[in-house]
């Protein structure tokens, strides 16, 4: 056998299968390489189909939830009812009271017109319908002048005179609107302050030389 024929350092015999190294010096383990780390699992999404997927039932504190929120939400109903209620009410009673309120203010403005009467105004007219001085339709004139007074009318000489009650005018100017007949329950006064009726509640009191 040639030295061709030997197995070199580093390679196994024949004999052994070893690899031959040198003489006297101890085998050298391999270099540690960590294990490769595996890679967990993705979760995988699963599709609902209708008809086939069941749904899943409710759990013990789900159940309690939805329980007490739908009392919560009867409670909160009921609380809002009786506040519009009561609220309804409120404003009832104040629509009444202010309707009762109302009913005597009207009562009162009634009343009040009815002891306010009228005041009318006076002016003594001759038989043309012109305005003349006041003294002419008095008591104390016509009498002083032997004059008389009848049906309202106020006689001296051949002149008659007359109150005119509302119109307008002066003196020496035909009087304008108003009525020959005295309003009942008006006060009536002459524009010199001569009253001739007094108004108010029916009653009533004229001279004698008032047309009626």
């Amino acid at each position: 056998m040639t030295d061709n024929n030997l197995p070199g350092p580093g390679q196994p015999t024949p004999e052994s299968g070893q690899p031959s190294g040198a003489p006297g010096q101890p085998q050298q383990p391999p270099p540690y390489q960590p294990a490769p780390q595996q890679q967990p699992a993705k979760g995988k999404v699963r599709q609902q189909q209708a008809g086939v997927t069941k749904p899943r039932q409710p759990s013990v504190a789900e159940q309690r939830a939805r329980a007490a929120a739908l009392k919560a939400q009867q409670e909160r109903f009921a609380a809002e009812s009786a506040a519009f209620e009561k609220r309804r009410k409120t404003r009832k009673r104040l629509l009444i009271g202010g309707g009762v309120t109302l009913g005597v203010v009207a009562l009162v403005a009634i009343w009040y017109a009815a002891a306010s009467p009228k005041n009318v105004t006076a002016q003594c007219t001759d038989q043309n319908n012109v305005i003349v001085d006041d003294d002419y339709c008095s008591d104390s004139y016509y009498r002083s002048h032997g004059g008389y007074s009848s049906g309202g009318f106020i006689y001296i000489g051949s002149s008659s005179y007359r109150y005119n009650y509302g119109g307008t005018g002066a003196i020496g100017q035909k009087v304008t609107g108003g009525s020959y007949t005295i309003p009942k329950g008006a006060n009536v006064a002459t524009k010199s302050g001569t009253s001739i009726q007094r108004g108010g509640f029916g009653v009533s009191s004229g001279s004698s030389s008032s047309g009626g």
